[in-house]
């Protein structure tokens, strides 16, 4: 079974991000492109730019995983239960008399 896609990380996002606005900021006005099929190839261009920027930055490490012991080195733990102290039985009320 193929293992999943990873999800982007924050600076994977906050860089591609800001490469992709920046880099069609500065073509659109050192091309000072006016026509419709311009513009297009401005925005496709710093897509790519953004997403290769995006690629490029750097992974977390993962963590490393424990090492699991042997099956025939585990040592089962037995487990006692204690249970509550019995309920006093129920209790008579005290009786006063009343009044003179």
């Amino acid at each position: 079974m193929p293992r999943p896609m990873p999800r982007p990380t924050v600076a994977q996002l906050a860089y591609g991000s800001a490469t992709v606005i920046c880099s069609a900021l500065a073509m659109l006005l050192l091309s000072q492109a006016g026509s419709v099929p311009g513009i297009a190839v401005i925005a496709f261009a710093s897509l790519g730019l953004g997403l290769l920027v995006a690629l490029t930055v750097p992974l977390p490490k993962p963590a490393p995983e424990p090492a699991a012991a042997p099956l025939d080195e585990r040592i089962p733990v037995q487990r006692t239960v204690i249970a509550p102290e019995p309920a006093p039985k129920t209790v008579q009320p005290v009786r006063e008399p009343a009044g003179p």
